[in-house]
Order: structure tokens, then sequence, then C-alpha cells
């Protein structure tokens, strides 16, 4: 999803180990870089990848997740977003074992488009993470690189004054997108920081420049896991999301899976909304969800709130670990 001060006027008219460490620390420390914003989802807890690349291959096997988001109904020119994703993890010694500490290497591939109003951004990325294995836990480090098709279709906009030269002609571009993260897990809980949009573009013509981003969004994420009992596992968690001149915005999660079958939740986003989720294990291979956002910021006279679908597949995945991970990574 993709800001810019013309936008907001749309919105109203229309409402080795070591080098890699080294180079990874580097774009973490010296980012001067900018990040377009980030299409968020409710159940990202179920497909990491989308905020931090660290997670890309968590699992052996293939895993390949498509989501459909449709945010604010009722509302004209509401975010709709739509994604698929595959990515997988490999295994040195054919164990599977659940927590990850054989799997050096995860890749993996996304293909997304995002529509708000009169913009849509769509386009293809590429995630690479490497393990580092200690003792009773592992350090993930992820990249993840590609391009996106930004188009801004301006001639559609009614305005007060008609002839306005800046709303004549539509603007669309291909532009570079990249990001970094960095995943701390043990057996039973986890922590992660990333910046999964690093660059920010500007995109030019006759008439106007554009730039398709804003500070640098900062995500921090972590979570437990309680094994209450055999037949149910309590995974709370929490996501900050950091950015310049902006207040710190938090989820607070609540997730329970009974019998590993069916998965309840509940999150908070910060003066914004209550969401509730169910999760069901239709097969050992097919997991379905389902979100709706409740909100509680302003636009509840607007809208009715938001939904979301999502389905997971997992193939060629060890009989150890074809079960819904008690992790989130």
């Amino acid at each position: 999803m993709i800001y810019n001060p013309i936008h907001n006027l749309l919105i109203m008219e229309n409402r080795s180990k070591f080098q890699f460490i080294i180079f990874f620390c580097f774009l973490f420390v010296g980012n001067q870089l900018k990040a377009q914003q980030e299409i968020m989802y409710s159940q990202y807890m179920y497909n990491m990848i989308n905020i931090n690349p660290a997670y890309a291959g968590n699992r052996v096997g293939d895993n390949i997740t498509s989501l459909y988001r449709k945010q604010w109904v009722n509302v004209a020119g509401a975010p709709t977003t739509y994604s698929l994703s595959w990515d997988r993890g490999t295994d040195d010694d054919a164990t599977g074992t659940v927590h990850g500490s054989n799997w050096p290497i995860g890749y993996g591939l996304q293909i997304y488009k995002d529509q708000v109003g009169i913009e849509t951004t769509q386009g293809v990325q590429a995630f690479y993470s490497y393990r580092l294995k200690f003792k009773e836990s592992v350090l993930s480090l992820g990249l993840s690189g590609g391009v996106m098709n930004y188009r801004a279709l301006y001639s559609q906009v009614a305005t007060y004054t008609g002839g306005d030269p800046l709303f004549q002609e539509d603007v669309s571009a291909i532009v570079p997108t990249a990001g970094v993260g960095a995943l701390y897990a043990t057996t039973h809980w986890y922590v992660g920081l990333s910046v999964p949009s690093l660059l920010q573009t500007k995109i030019k013509d006759n008439k106007q420049q554009i730039t398709t981003g804003s500070d640098s969004h900062y995500f921090l994420t972590g979570g437990y896991v309680f094994y209450i009992s055999n037949d149910l596992i309590l995974k709370p968690s929490v996501m900050l999301r950091a950015v310049k001149s902006e207040a710190l915005q938090y989820d607070i999660n609540l997730n329970a899976w009974i019998q590993n079958t069916v998965g309840l939740g509940v999150s908070y986003r910060s003066k914004d909304a209550l969401v509730g989720m169910v999760n069901i294990r239709v097969t050992s291979e097919i997991t379905l969800g389902y979100a709706y956002d409740y909100l509680i910021s302003n636009m509840t006279h607007f809208s009715t709130g938001s939904h979301e679908l999502i389905v997971n597949f997992q193939f060629n995945t060890p009989k150890e670990s074809r079960i819904i991970s008690p992790r989130y990574y």
C-alpha cells in the first residue's frame, strides 16, 4: 500500500556467515533509506514472511499461502489486497525437526496486488534466509528483493476545478523493492526485528514527481508458547510498528489451537480494530482461515469492518512436522 501527498488529496476527493552478518547489520544500523507503507494483514502470524524475510523456509517442504483481504467494507476505493506466496526450507539430515535447527537455508517467492482507489500496486518478491544454529536456539537472518509496478489513474479523478494538468495523465512505473529481517527463536519463545521495505522510489514525468514511499517502518515481533495439555496450545504474541514522526502502533494477539485441528484467535490493533480469527485444519496439508476486523477507529462511522481469508497448503513435508506448528516461526 503506497501513500504520497497526491494520494492524500485523492482520498479527500474519493475517501560467509560473518560476512553475511556484517552486511546484514550494516543494512540495519546504516539505514538511511525509505520505505513504502506496508500492506497489513490481520492473520500475518500465519504467513510471517510478509513482514520479516527471516521467516522464509520455516518448515521443511513446500509451504504455499494465498490471502485475500477486503478492508473497510462499504467505503468506496478502500484497500483490497491479494497475495500468493511459496517458501521452502532445506533439510540437512532429513530429520524434519520442528524448531528448524537443521535447516540452514530458506527461500521463497511472493506475488501480490494491492488496490486503493485509483492506485494499484502489484509486484513479485523473492526471499532468502540463513540460519545460525546454537545448542538450544536458532538465529535466522533474511533478505528480500523484487520489483513492483505502481500505477495511478489520475485521469479518472473528479476535481473541483476542471482541466487541472496534474490530473490529466496517468502514472505507471516499475520500481525495485528490498527488505531485511532477523529472528531469534528457542523452543518456547521467539523475537524478530525487520524492515520489510527499505527503498524509497521517486517516479518522474514531464509534469510531476511522485514519491512512492515514506520513512522506514520497523517491526518488532515476539511471542511465547504455552503447552496447556495435549489438546490445547496457547500462543500469545505482540507486534510493534515504529515509524518516524508517528505514534508507536502495536498488535496484541492470543491464538489457541485445539487438538491441532481448530484455531481460535483474538487481536487488538491499537486505536484501530478488534479482530476475531478462526482457522480449521481440513487435512494434514490444507488449513483454512478467516478473520473479521471490528473497527474502533473513526472509520466505524463509514464501514462495517474488514474481512480476510487465508488458505495454506503444505506439501513434501515430513510427517513429524505436518501438524500446525505450535510456533509462529
